[in-house]
């Protein structure tokens, strides 16, 4: 078994033959060798498909695909070279994985078959009108509607869905200014800034002697006992106040159904 891919010039005799008893008997050790001699070949045509985008591996994989499928079906009968033969099965293969695993989103198939064909249209209604064809001259040229124009013209945008970390110009100072840089995130100010109005409306409601004891008990974190000794009352008169203030606050916040209607 040959561990190294075999040279693409190797005597055609030999790789009919080798085509002629893969398809007889399904020989593992004669398909390796014939995927190894025309591994080249998948791979340049993968490449013209993939121009540097990270599914390369992936086109590559689905054109063996391709190859395996025009080995099974070649007949030599027909009087062209398993090349040209190949060539149409491979191309047709990798189209197919393009139109239909690398799309960002998830769109109807009759909007990956028309959008090819919108491009070849618009290629010939230019030359033939000398000048950027219409919306409706499309249409007309394809026998669809304008909207089923429109429409895939505007969701073949979603053909591949940029990176957040996407680098898209420098600041002042020279950093790097990303997409992510851009989109918007929730503000944690603007529910602080709600709250804080909230409660000083709601402790409107309190007299000089409960604010007094709110302030002692939660903002300066005395304790009841501590809280009565400045104000000059016992413990529990401290306790019965700050229930009271604490009721207070609770009914002036609590919204009623029929405010919220």
């Amino acid at each position: 078994m040959p561990t190294e891919p075999l040279p693409y010039n190797q005597n055609k005799d030999n790789i009919y033959a080798w085509i002629s008893e893969y398809q007889e008997t399904g020989d593992e050790v004669v398909q390796l060798k014939l995927v190894r001699h025309f591994e080249a070949l998948v791979r340049s045509l993968s490449r013209k498909f993939s121009k540097g985008r990270e599914y390369d591996e992936d086109l590559f994989q689905v054109g063996m695909v391709g190859l395996l499928a025009a080995l099974n079906r070649y007949n030599d009968e027909y009087g062209r070279s398993f090349e040209s033969f190949a060539v149409p099965t491979i191309v047709g293969e990798i189209k197919r994985f393009i139109r239909d695993k690398t799309w960002s989103v998830h769109v109807p198939r009759r909007i990956k078959e028309l959008g090819p064909k919108i491009k070849k249209a618009a290629d010939s209604l230019t030359v033939e009108l000398q000048r950027s064809p219409l919306v409706h001259e499309i249409a007309e040229y394809l026998n669809v509607s304008e909207e089923e124009i429109l429409e895939t013209m505007e969701m073949s945008k979603s053909y591949q869905a940029l990176s957040v970390n996407r680098s898209l110009e420098a600041d002042q100072e020279g950093g790097e200014v990303t997409l992510l840089d851009l989109v918007g995130d929730d503000e944690a100010g603007y529910e602080q800034a709600d709250q804080r109005m909230l409660l000083e409306k709601a402790f409107q409601v309190l007299n000089e002697r409960e604010m007094e004891i709110l302030q002692f008990t939660y903002y300066d974190n005395l304790s009841q006992k501590e809280a009565g000794e400045k104000l000059g009352i016992s413990q529990m008169h401290v306790s019965r106040l700050q229930r009271r203030a604490l009721q207070k606050l609770r009914d002036s916040i609590r919204v009623e159904p029929t405010e919220v209607l």
